[in-house]
């Protein structure tokens, strides 16, 4: 059976001009049907198996690791001279985290309390709980500063106090005891005298609140009524603004709770969170384009404002009275304990703070967003902010999860970009092939015909025959 080739070029067209309009299709459809995609499986729904799961347990490893400031030079301290201190650590930790509580609200928002504990990883450390760190005593120089505007004869009671539970201006104990908290005489005797001046009744330790405890009563949005909500604080202790600043603008709770945001980031977008213990909401800003694992990424920082005082950056105003930029004091939400957040070594911080303290050495791939503690001295030491440890938390995706988001975030956008391109250029070379066929076709036949037809017109034989063999041709 022969074969119309200009036919059989028509429906080669047709085909092409399909499939280019389909890859066509697919460069507007695509991301609107990813997008769509991120949508469902973002919104907090016990529906979505997946993501409500890490949402709820976070199966993705964290780790604390802290840095104390082991002081070396304790008692020329004690005589006026300038405080040296070492790094020690880090001292890691696996950070376990569990949402408990949850409860859903009509209003498309969630409350929850998230447990965390911490468990130690020797085999991530730089030492043991067992080693012994010497740092500035907080409960002696707090409750002495704290004491300042008590009558004479009571400071000089609770002096008398200090002196005779052994307890000076520095502590000397295993970094075991120094996290999760150690037996004090003088703890049960301020507990006793002075209820409320400490937030704890039983072990004192910088972590003690840390361990086993929660982070208070969160209610976040589910991003089912709009998912540029989800994850945002709605409330925090049933409070919408704090009351430990002295501005509306700084009291505001703002962003999410600082473990995931809402998606379709771009370069301009901030990240803002609410950090219970920093009493206050921060930001973080876009710096530069990153890669983990095979998973592109965006990296975000703390501007040099994050911390800044109310001379250097007007907005900050609210959270003082104000000490060196570099330096927050959170001692209204700390029982007016003398308790100063700040980047480790003072990074971004005032250089004179640099000064006061000997063997700190900041650099912007070491130090981030992280807490120190700072207590102030009195008496014969020289009034310094001095660091007593800082510490980072991190985590990573791997396994199973890694898998995952590399096939969600990585292959199957790639797939889709690479498919609609394809069709394109596979419907254009099909239409061109066609319609180069179909016109090479078309011209030959009646060039074929008007030359045979001349030849037997001249003999005048067999003229039918011959233009029935064209027709067939």
């Amino acid at each position: 059976m022969a074969v119309n080739k200009s036919k059989v070029s028509v429906g080669f067209i047709a085909v092409g001009v399909l499939t280019a309009l389909f890859g066509i299709v697919l460069v507007f459809v695509g991301p609107v049907v990813i997008d769509d995609q991120v949508v469902k499986n973002t919104i907090i729904d016990p529906k979505n198996d997946l993501s409500y799961t890490m949402w709820k347990d976070l199966p993705v490893p964290f780790f604390m690791s802290v840095y104390f400031f082991h002081v070396l030079n304790p008692e020329e301290i004690l005589n006026g001279e300038k405080p040296m201190v070492e790094q020690r650590g880090p001292y890691v930790y696996r950070k376990q985290c569990r949402k408990e509580n949850i409860t859903f609200h009509p209003n498309s928002t969630v409350s929850y309390r998230e447990y965390r504990r911490y468990f130690f990883e020797p085999s991530m450390s730089v030492g043991n709980e067992s080693d012994v760190i010497t740092i500035p005593n907080m409960l002696v120089l707090g409750a002495a500063v704290m004491l300042e505007d008590l009558p004479y004869a009571l400071r000089l009671f609770i002096s008398a106090t200090f002196k005779t539970f052994k307890e000076g201006p520095f502590l000397t104990k295993t970094v075991e005891e120094l996290m999760w908290g150690y037996d004090s005489k003088l703890v049960e005797f301020l507990n006793k005298y002075l209820p409320g001046m400490l937030p704890s009744t039983g072990k004192f330790g910088l972590f003690a609140e840390f361990n086993n405890s929660n982070t208070g009563l969160f209610t976040i949005h589910t991003g089912r009524d709009d998912i540029r909500n989800v994850h945002k604080v709605d409330s925090w202790n049933g409070l919408t603004e704090l009351s430990y600043w002295r501005t509306p603008q700084c009291n505001m709770i703002n962003g999410t709770a600082g473990q995931l945001w809402p998606p379709f980031m771009t370069k301009e977008t901030t990240l803002p969170f609410y950090s219970p213990d920093a009493c206050r909401s921060l930001e973080l800003v876009y710096q530069r384009l990153g890669v983990m694992k095979g998973i592109p990424l965006y990296r975000y920082v703390a501007p040099k404002t994050m911390f800044a005082n109310g001379t250097d950056y007007l907005p900050n105003e609210g959270f003082c009275p104000c000490r060196q930029s570099g330096l927050l004091n959170v001692s209204s939400c700390r029982y007016n304990s003398p308790v100063f957040i700040s980047h480790p070594h003072f990074f971004n911080a005032d250089p004179v703070l640099l000064d006061y303290v000997l063997g700190l050495h900041p650099t912007e791939e070491e130090h981030g967003l992280f807490i120190d503690i700072h207590p102030v001295k009195t008496g014969k030491i020289s009034e310094v902010v001095m660091p007593m440890l800082w510490f980072e938390e991190n985590g990573y995706i791997d396994g199973p999860i890694l898998t995952t988001f590399h096939t969600n975030l990585v292959i199957l956008p790639a797939v889709m970009e690479y498919m609609q391109y394809i069709f394109i250029a596979l419907g254009l070379l099909t239409t061109i092939v066609a319609v180069l066929v179909y016109y090479k076709v078309k011209v030959r036949i009646p060039n074929s015909q008007l030359i045979i037809n001349a030849q037997y017109a001249q003999d005048g034989q067999y003229k039918s025959s011959a233009t029935l063999r064209i027709c067939r041709f």
